[in-house]
């Protein structure tokens, strides 16, 4: 019998800080781009309109993980949280368990950290303003990530009364309005990608946009022909292209796979990133297993040396 350490959603953001989030999903990024850290393809089991269902394994530094999370925007209505579940770390030597996670913790996290590692990576270097429009769990951890970073960043969502709660509870403060949020160098979209938020014309030349929240088929926060003026990024583009941001301009033909770069060989320095100051560049984000494990890996790396976790037998 083993004893096995579960990480509640406190215990993940004890463990793991905004700015080692970034480290942690950096070093990811760049392991499966040299293919050291490998991801069979995400499976969604749907049953919309309520929501999805996703089954995430990776593999990667002796590790295996198995993510079993939900996606079901509705339910904040009901007082229940949009994203659910739970990740399972385990050794890739002998097949024990070594911990359970909060799901939502280890997606706020990475996802607030790829947020931020691409706006870094692929903005311009002079960016000044940075803003987040939609401010639920990982809205708030991109705003968080931001503000580790040590910049500023305004917040926007279409429930006022959220974004000034969140602004409130991180110090930082809240755009005006929706255009004045639209206008930042650095932008995270993190909405439910039901309805565009980027028409038409509504990037402006050196801006760019890290777009979090179409992770789904049928979800969108640009329109195509705004995807097309872009000089375009994603984190895996079969994800990207089948069930992301992209995978609507792919369909159009607006976007093929010879205009998309992956970020991870961005990192890596195998690909090229951001070509001068007046590009428009916009990242595909539809969330890797790999940036699970990289969060999984250091809150277990770290959590022994700042506080005891409740244990289950095996």
């Amino acid at each position: 019998m083993s004893r096995v350490p579960i990480f509640t959603g406190r215990h993940v953001e004890q463990a793991v800080s905004p700015g080692q989030a970034v480290d942690a999903v950096r070093k990811a990024f760049i392991a499966h781009a040299r293919g050291e850290w490998t991801m069979p393809p995400k499976v969604y089991v749907t049953n919309y309109p309520a929501g999805d269902f996703r089954a995430m394994p990776a593999l990667g530094a002796g590790h295996a993980l198995l993510k079993w999370v939900t996606s079901f925007p509705g339910n904040p209505l009901q007082g229940l949280p949009t994203v659910a579940g739970v990740v399972l770390l385990s050794d890739a030597e002998n097949g024990q368990l070594r911990a359970v996670l909060d799901a939502a913790a280890v997606t706020a996290l990475r996802t607030g950290a790829a947020a931020v590692l691409a706006a870094e990576t692929l903005g311009r270097a002079d960016a000044t303003t940075a803003a987040v429009i939609g401010t639920g769990v990982n809205g708030r951890a991109a705003a968080r990530t931001f503000l580790a970073r040590g910049r500023e960043v305004l917040l926007w969502d279409v429930n006022e009364a959220r974004a000034r709660h969140v602004a409130a509870e991180l110090h930082t403060g809240v755009a005006s309005s929706l255009e004045e949020a639209l206008a930042a160098d650095l932008l995270v979209t993190v909405t439910p990608g039901h309805q565009v938020l980027l028409a038409d014309g509504a990037l402006q030349p050196g801006q760019h946009v890290s777009l979090m929240g179409a992770d789904g088929p049928g979800k969108a926060e640009a329109a195509g022909p705004e995807l097309a003026r872009a000089h375009l990024f994603c984190d895996d583009w079969e994800q990207a292209s089948h069930g992301g941001e992209l995978a609507h301009a792919v369909e159009a033909g607006l976007v093929a796979r010879e205009d998309v770069t992956a970020l991870g060989d961005v990192l890596a320095g195998t690909a090229a990133g951001r070509g001068d100051a007046t590009e428009i560049t916009a990242f595909d984000s539809t969330g890797l297993a790999i940036q699970d494990l990289a969060i999984a890996l250091a809150a277990v790396e770290s959590a022994g040396d700042l506080f005891e976790l409740p244990l289950f037998d095996l």
